[in-house]
């Protein structure tokens, strides 16, 4: 698990310029829904980014979205974002 939070936050540092990245597994909070998988993250994001400030915030969690795009497919079934 550790190896891929860095993978992400490696993918993240490629396109974007933030000051600070924490990544939270909140995957333990959904294990009863209807399509919980084990072999998939609900991640909250929190970055602290005078970029993503500067820009709307619809455009910001797109761009995140955007270089997510193939985990959001195959590892993270939900994603919180928290810009600051």
């Amino acid at each position: 698990m550790e190896d891929y939070f860095r993978d992400i936050e490696k993918k993240l540092k490629e396109k974007i310029d933030f000051q600070k990245l924490e990544i939270i597994n909140n995957s333990y909070k959904h294990k009863g829904h209807k399509f919980f998988s084990e072999d998939k993250y609900h991640l909250h994001l929190k970055i602290s980014s005078l970029y993503l400030k500067s820009i709307s915030r619809l455009s910001a969690q797109k761009l995140i979205m955007n270089i997510l795009k193939e985990d959001l497919k195959t590892k993270i079934h939900a994603l919180e974002i928290s810009i600051d």
